[in-house]
C-alpha cells in the first residue's frame, strides 16, 4: 500500500495528528522532568571537576619546577666547594701577595654563591611547602566533588533506566507522527511549541477559551473550529486550536450554566405563584 502524502491529509486528519503528536512529545517532556535538574547539576560537577584537575595539575607542574630548581642550586653548591677546596690548597703554593689576594677574593666569592644558593634552596622548600598544601586542599575538594558526581550520576541512571524503554517507545512515535504532517506545518508547530511556557504547541477550546492562554474565544470563531475547514490559531498566543470532540477529549457543561437555568427555573415558579396569590386576593375582594 502506497504511503500517504502528509499534504493530502485533511484538515482534521491533519489536526488530529498533530494533537496526537503533542500528547507523545508531553509525556516524553514529563519523563525528563522527572529527572530534574540532576543533568544540569551533573554537567556543572564535570566542568567544576575538570576545573579543579587542571589546577591540581599546574600545582604539580609547579613543585616539580622547584625541586628542579633545589638540584640545580645543590648541584652549583657542590661545584663552588670543590672550587674553595681548590683555591685553599692554592694558597699553600702561592709566591707573592697579589696572588694570595686573588685566591683569597676567590674563595670569598664562591663561598658567597654556596650562601646565595643556600638561600634560594630555602626559599624554593618554602614554596613547595605551600604548593603541597595547597595542592592538599584542592586534592580534598577533588574527592568531595566526585563522590557528589558519583552519587548523582548513580541517581540519574537508576531514573533514565526506569523511564528509558517507555521515552524510546514515545520518541518512535512522535517520529512516526511527524513523518505524516506536511513539512510546513510541523515546522510551524514546533516553532509554537518552543516559544510556549508549558510546552503546548495545540489545545483544545476549554469553556470556550483557548486551553493555552485561557483567553476567551469569539462565538465564530468557536463555530469555526468545530467546522474543521482550516487551521486556526489562537490570535492572543499563536497556538493552533482544535475542537474538543475531535481530540477525544470529554467537556463537561459549565456549572455556571447550569446554575443560572435553576435560578431562572426558580424565578419563573415565584413570578407564577405570585400571580396566582393576587388572582385569590382579586378574587376574595369580589366576593
Amino acid at each position: 500500500m502506497a504511503k500517504k502524502d502528509p499534504t493530502d491529509l485533511s484538515v482534521e486528519e491533519k489536526l488530529k495528528t498533530l494533537f496526537q503528536l503533542q500528547t507523545a512529545l508531553s509525556a516524553i517532556d514529563e519523563k525528563k522532568a522527572l529527572r530534574g535538574e540532576l543533568p544540569l547539576e551533573v554537567e556543572d560537577l564535570e566542568a567544576e571537576i575538570e576545573g579543579l584537575n587542571t589546577r591540581v595539575e599546574r600545582i604539580q607542574a609547579e613543585i616539580q619546577d622547584f625541586e628542579r630548581a633545589i638540584s640545580q642550586k645543590k648541584a652549583e653548591i657542590i661545584e663552588a666547594q670543590n672550587s674553595v677546596d681548590r683555591y685553599k690548597q692554592q694558597l699553600n703554593d702561592v709566591r707573592n701577595n697579589r696572588e694570595y689576594d686573588t685566591l683569597s677574593k676567590e674563595i670569598e666569592f664562591q663561598s658567597l654563591e654556596i650562601e646565595l644558593c643556600n638561600k634560594k634552596i630555602n626559599e624554593a622548600q618554602r614554596r613547595i611547602a605551600e604548593k603541597q598544601e595547597e595542592l592538599q586542599v584542592n586534592q580534598n575538594v577533588v574527592d568531595d566533588k566526585q563522590a557528589d558526581l558519583d552519587m548523582k550520576r548513580g541517581e540519574l541512571d537508576e531514573i533514565m533506566e526506569e523511564t528509558r524503554s517507555e521515552e524510546e517507545k514515545l520518541k518512535e512515535k512522535a517520529h512516526e507522527l511527524e513523518a505524516k504532517i506536511e513539512p510546513r506545518l510541523l515546522t510551524s508547530f514546533k516553532r509554537i511549541r518552543k516559544n510556549a511556557r508549558n510546552g503546548l504547541g495545540i489545545v483544545y477550546v476549554q469553556r470556550d477559551a483557548c486551553g493555552g492562554c485561557f483567553n476567551k474565544i469569539p462565538p465564530q470563531r468557536q463555530l469555526d473550529i468545530k467546522m474543521h475547514k482550516k487551521v486556526i490559531v489562537c490570535e492572543y498566543c499563536g497556538r493552533i486550536l482544535i475542537d474538543p470532540e475531535l481530540a477525544g477529549v470529554k467537556t463537561e457543561k459549565p456549572e455556571v450554566e447550569e446554575k443560572k437555568t435553576t435560578r431562572r427555573r426558580a424565578a419563573g415558579a415565584s413570578v407564577r405563584k405570585t400571580s396566582n396569590s393576587k388572582k385569590a386576593t382579586d378574587a376574595n375582594d369580589m366576593i
